[in-house]
């Protein structure tokens, strides 16, 4: 009785790397191939990228509608930390991959499979995300990475998948790399490797030029409730609608592309161009709703927060204690951030025109100038000197000793005496 073979889950896209991947895998380690094509969006025809992982070579193609666990687990969470790294990128690619993650571990458990495997490089980010988040999930899976290990060219490739009969749509390979799902497209390679050279047209899709979008501006009002969009003016949605919503309608009016040079886990630089209208508009929503409802402490120490979720996502680490107690905060933070804000779409702009919450800390009455004004201006006296008190203690006792300019530097601090220019009143009457 011949030996049952192993066998591997494969991460499926439809694509080249992936495809040739099914016959290379086979060969290489003696495994059978499992596919598994996941949809957070992007994926157009899943019945055909199903027969062509069959016709490929792969003994079973499992196909996985993953929009709504995408959007509730992993985008919404994301969008209440207010996650942007290096402050504009929504983590759109970055988001996706521990999902992927999850349910490549889910489907080598059901299917009894002693590895998985993906189609990263050994450049970029993608390949430590799944990495680590596969040995959090299940240390006991061997990881492949064909591309990784293989090391064929493209054209190389595409002779390979000529010899064993793997359809090959393109011969040309695209002088761009695209990665897209619900929360964003990200673009790369070719002339975005200049860091000079502006951005040509082609390489956006989803997004108008603002030369070319609507001369009239259109506006939105997002409602939120504890940190999460729930409707469009005045119309609820599920987050899979109104992500879709925003992406299509923030693209028309040129909103969402984003041109970084980002800092790349794995120690270098590289240019990337993301569409993004969608996650744009929202979270310029999010935080402003929440600096009408959080006090300044609050805002301040969140952004910290912000910064260390936005690095965790980036760094592959969603797996993680550390994430665990980051979400704690999160969570307790977003319980008051409810209300409305309206925002304006134009010419490649969303901009925050209004904003409104039961829980807002704003108050016009406090705020105005007018007859209105119940803030006690009596109080600012007595508020002054003791807020004062400390530096101008400071002053009394402390400033002989530092008085020295050269030791203190305090030619970068304190401007010389201004010299009058011109004859004062005084002196032209006499």
């Amino acid at each position: 009785m011949a030996e049952q073979r192993k066998k591997v889950v494969l991460a499926y896209s439809g694509g080249l790397d992936t495809s040739v991947a099914i016959k290379w895998i086979p060969e290489k380690y003696n495994m059978d191939v499992v596919t598994v094509t996941i949809d957070l969006g992007a994926v157009k025809d899943l019945d055909a990228i199903r027969e062509k992982a069959l016709k490929t070579g792969a003994k079973k193609a499992i196909v996985i509608d993953a929009k709504d666990t995408f959007v509730k687990y992993f985008i919404f969470p994301a969008l209440q930390s207010g996650a942007l790294y290096e402050g504009v990128y929504p983590l759109a690619t970055a988001l996706g991959r521990p999902l992927i993650a999850k349910l490549l571990a889910d489907v080598a458990h059901e299917e009894k499979a002693d590895a998985v495997a993906h189609g990263c490089t050994g450049k970029g980010n993608d390949q430590v995300r799944l990495d680590v988040s596969l040995q959090v999930l299940n240390p006991k899976l061997q990881i492949i990475a064909p591309v990784r290990e293989w090391k064929m060219t493209r054209d190389e490739e595409i002779r390979y998948a000529e010899e064993h009969n793997i359809p090959v749509e393109a011969k040309i390979k695209s002088p761009y790399s695209t990665d897209e799902n619900l929360w964003g497209r990200s673009i790369e390679c070719g002339i975005l490797e200049d860091p000079w050279a502006e951005p040509p047209e082609e390489v956006y899709k989803w997004t108008k030029n603002a030369k070319e979008a609507p001369d009239a501006p259109e506006y939105l009002e997002i409602q939120f409730e504890r940190g999460i969009p729930v409707a469009i003016n005045d119309e609820e949605m599920d987050g899979v609608t109104l992500i879709n919503t925003l992406n299509a309608r923030g693209g028309k009016h040129g909103v969402g592309r984003i041109d970084h040079l980002e800092n790349r886990l794995v120690g270098i630089k590289s240019r990337e161009i993301y569409e993004a209208p969608a996650a744009v508009i929202l979270h310029a929503a999010h935080k402003a709703l929440e600096g009408m409802i959080m006090t300044k402490d609050a805002l301040r120490f969140k952004d910290i927060v912000s910064a260390h979720y936005a690095d965790l996502i980036y760094n592959g680490l969603w797996f993680s204690a550390f994430h665990q107690d980051l979400v704690a905060y999160v969570l307790s933070s977003q319980r008051i951030i409810t209300g409305t804000i309206r925002v304006r779409l134009s010419k490649g702009t969303c901009t925050v025109v209004g904003r409104k919450s039961p829980l807002s800390l704003y108050s016009e009455k406090l705020a105005t100038y007018q007859k209105e004004d119940t803030f006690d201006h009596s109080a600012a006296l007595g508020f002054i000197k003791i807020y004062g008190l400390p530096v101008k203690i400071q002053a009394q006792k402390q400033m002989d000793v530092l008085a020295g300019r050269e030791a203190l530097h305090l030619d970068s601090i304190m401007p010389p005496k201004v010299k009058s220019i011109g004859k004062t009143e005084a002196e032209k009457k006499r």
